[in-house]
């Protein structure tokens, strides 16, 4: 009868998380559906069109993973997580199957549920990365450790090894599951006796066979991937936001459920002093991936440590979570009612809940820009995963009206590049890239399959597509590819622009002949402008006149107009032609017609508009012909 009544109590809290497997999984499969790949994503399918067993920055499983999803249906976004998002899915099962012989029926299903009130992992499978098959591998093989120690069963050690290995297959971070099962087995004295166990070592050994990715790769390629991982991405000096780890983690998971995990590890803790082995072991695990990051935070990557990387300490913990809310609910009710109390406990799941909805519906806002931006205005929004399909339509316009043969594409960045592969636009394209992928560890990729500036140093061709994202790149960076692409070419274009988005994703599009590296350019090279605005400040406060004035020059080209516009409308042209040979030997001007007299200088009277914010920008004509917007400023008019 006891038994009966008990699984009669799980109904409910089974049909809470049926309801919200399903209706995230569903949420996943549209917004995977809608939205472009993320610049991780896009690399990690060049990868899987590139197979190897390791690469720059990972080895091969999330590659792998991609690139069967992608065998469904070639350049379809859904396709291609479609693996992710199936072992996302399957998470809470695994929370459920991890906790069912810890902590009973009941309690398993209530941390299954759980797991997806906790943001960053209910928002897991979306997107096609690594953590998923890191924390689906994680858990698995905590799960069969568990049931090894439990009845030492020679398919539970296999299995335990065989997922530990494949854990080690996808990153580097997984190193912390083995390293929270060593510390577990030194430590908790009633489970010493498994190191004569020579299951135990089968198990090592065939988990050992993860290592083989890692190890080829960086023997091969002078360590680089893992200097990059353990010296090149982190300053290695202390920094002070790092202090703040806690905090953005608590923002995170949400407060109330952080606070919970907070009694979940106390509780954990005060069971593995009195000997209960899961305690200890689960603790282990938990501890070792959470207090890594708290500690190194402040002289580590403060980016990734602080927001994703402790997520896989998180998933241990789930198991006693529920155990953890009925004491907070216990103690809630010295001071409320019980009835209060309950309601309490229940706004910590609800809270999170809503967390991960806002959290898959944050990235998924990208696929709206259009019908969001005028909501919520311009650069608010993300959008690395948007715009990148009326890029590659815009691209094959270019390629089919400007070039008569298949073409050469070069790129300013590698995700550009990846895009465009993704998009089967160029059976032969290059990056110039020489600092984002460095700063992503992806540099040495690159230069590995021959798409790097070297890789492209050794080309000759009739003609090229070059591209640049403007919206992520400065001035002063494009205005050095192009230079190093004129000195390489008969001839360099400007084709056009493509503003997405009101402008916040932008590329520019130039067509350059005779590639060659003994060529010179024969006409001018199409620099792009740069300019600065000396006044008005930004957030200045306006009283009557406004003064608008600054330099700005274009070097080969010259400028032939400026335009002052506020909030985007075209207000009137500036005087343009002032002598500012400061700004020609700061700037070491030396190739615009119009030098020293690069100086202009405006006057608007303010009182013609109404009070309130408004956006002061410039729009630069050059003598070709080209147009570019510069020096967008909020001002306060104050009348």
């Amino acid at each position: 009868m006891q038994d009966s009544e008990k699984q009669d109590a799980c109904i409910p809290v089974s049909k809470y998380l049926s309801a919200a497997i399903l209706s995230l999984l569903l949420i996943k499969v549209f917004l995977a559906s809608v939205l472009d790949l993320y610049s991780d994503e896009v690399f990690y399918w060049q990868a899987s069109a590139n197979p190897a067993i390791a690469y720059s920055d990972l080895p091969f499983m999330t590659a792998l993973l991609i690139g069967l999803g992608s065998t469904i249906e070639p350049s379809n976004t859904l396709a291609a997580r479609s693996l992710f998002i199936l072992l996302g899915s399957c998470l809470p099962l695994l929370v459920f199957w991890l906790a069912k012989p810890i902590t009973g029926h009941k309690y398993a299903i209530e941390s299954a549920t759980l797991s997806l009130c906790l943001p960053l992992a209910g928002f897991l499978g979306l997107l096609a990365v690594p953590d998923v098959p890191l924390v689906f591998f994680g858990l698995l093989s905590i799960g069969f450790f568990d049931r090894a120690l439990r009845d030492n069963k020679l398919s539970h050690w296999l299995f335990a090894g065989t997922f530990v290995a494949m854990g080690l297959s996808t990153h580097y971070r997984f190193f912390l599951y083995p390293a929270g099962a060593i510390l577990f087995l030194l430590f908790f004295s009633g489970e010493r006796k498994q190191w004569s166990n020579p299951r135990l070592w089968l198990c090592i050994s065939i988990a050992s066979l993860g290592l083989i990715p890692i190890l080829w790769f960086n023997l091969s390629n002078a360590l680089s991937s893992a200097s990059f991982y353990f010296v090149d991405r982190h300053p290695w000096e202390f920094q002070a936001s790092g202090l703040l780890h806690m905090f953005k983690q608590a923002g995170l998971v949400t407060p109330p459920l952080y606070l919970i995990f907070a009694c979940a590890l106390f509780l954990m803790l005060g069971k593995a002093r009195h000997g209960d082995r899961s305690a200890a072991l689960l603790l282990s695990f938990s501890g070792v991936n959470l207090l890594i990051y708290l500690l190194l935070a402040p002289w580590t990557d403060a980016t990734s440590t602080s927001i994703h990387w402790p997520l896989s300490g998180y998933f241990p913990l789930m198991v006693f979570v529920p155990l953890a809310l009925r004491s907070a609910s216990s103690f809630l009710a010295r001071y409320f009612t019980p009835r209060r109390a309950h309601r309490l406990i229940l706004c910590i799941p609800i809270i999170g809940f809503l967390g991960t909805l806002s959290a898959l519906f944050g990235v998924g806002s990208q696929a709206f820009q259009t019908s969001l931006q005028p909501i919520v205005g311009s650069g608010v929004l993300s959008n690395k995963m948007a715009g990148w399909k009326p890029f590659a339509t815009h691209v094959d316009e270019l390629l089919q009206s400007q070039f008569s043969k298949p073409t050469l594409i070069i790129t300013d960045n590698y995700y550009t590049l990846a895009q465009v592969e993704y998009a089967k636009l160029s059976k032969r394209a290059y990056t110039l890239d020489e600092d984002k992928a460095v700063r992503d560890g992806r540099i040495t990729q690159y230069r590995l399959w021959q798409k790097d500036r070297i890789g492209f140093e050794m080309l000759s061709a009739d003609d090229y597509l070059f591209v640049a994202e403007d919206s992520t790149l400065d001035t002063a960076t494009k205005h050095d590819l192009l230079e190093y692409l004129c000195g390489r070419a008969a001839q360099v274009e400007h084709l056009g622009t493509l503003h997405l988005f009101a402008g916040d994703k932008a590329f520019s599009f130039y067509k350059g002949s005779a590639l060659d590296p003994d060529s010179n350019q024969s006409s001018a090279c199409p620099y792009p402008a740069i300019a600065w605005m000396d006044a008005p400040a930004r957030d200045a406060e306006i009283h009557g006149v406004m003064a608008i004035n600054g330099w700005a020059f274009n070097e080969d080209i010259g400028i032939e107009r400026i335009t002052v516009l506020i909030d985007g409308e075209p207000i009137a042209d500036v005087e343009y032609g002032g002598s500012r040979p400061d700004v020609v030997e700061v700037m070491q001007v030396d190739s615009d017609p119009n030098l020293p007299n690069i100086g202009y200088d405006y006057t608007f009277d303010s009182r013609v508009i109404e009070n309130g914010r408004h956006q002061v920008e410039l729009e630069i004509r050059n003598r070709l012909g080209v147009l570019q917007r510069y020096g967008k400023r909020t001002v306060e008019i104050k009348n």
